[in-house]
């Protein structure tokens, strides 16, 4: 009988003496995915205008603001009554619906007369919404307003500019 459980014992010795193997890799995965969005795109709308003004000996500035509204540093560089066409710039912005956007506002350039002879410089840009857009259903209107420097005795005509007033967009 000592034979036979000295045997047991033996028997369970090896069984349970074998070593321990530990794991030495593990993996796992996860899926791969992209979400190719709706391009962003400006498109101009109306143009910025500032309207009639009269050239005066002091000259002054001539502000339109987002909204369409005109003010003027002196009361005799507009004329209430009859104001011409008075109009922010407006653009349309469209994307992918609910992504913001960064607005950039175009540097001070000069406009000119038809014959090129004299110029009046347009900057202080702002924009309505302000430095960033939200495209609620994919779209969202940019308003442009600005500040004209009218020079002393301006010289009459109409004022342009070659190249257009450009706005930039893009994600954020």
């Amino acid at each position: 009988m000592k034979k036979i459980t000295l045997i047991c014992f033996a028997i369970m010795a090896i069984a349970f003496s074998t070593n321990a193997v530990a794991q030495d890799n593990a993996s796992a995965s996860v899926n791969t995915t992209a979400n190719v969005i709706t391009p962003i795109t400006i498109t101009g709308g109306s143009a910025l205008s500032f309207g009639d003004i009269v050239g005066t000996s002091s000259g002054g500035t001539v502000t339109v603001a987002t909204d369409g509204t005109r003010t003027a540093s002196a009361t005799d560089l507009t004329i209430t009554g009859t104001p011409g066409t008075v109009s922010a710039a407006s653009f349309t912005v469209n994307g992918a619906d609910g992504y913001t956007y960064a607005i950039s506002l175009p540097s001070a350039f000069d406009i000119s007369n038809s014959g090129g002879t004299a110029t009046m410089g347009v900057g202080t840009f702002v924009s309505n919404p302000d430095a960033t857009g939200t495209l609620t259903g994919g779209t969202q209107t940019v308003n442009v307003g600005a500040t004209l420097t009218v020079g002393a005795d301006q010289a009459p005509g109409v004022y342009t500019n070659a190249t257009g007033m450009t706005l930039t967009v893009n994600y954020n």
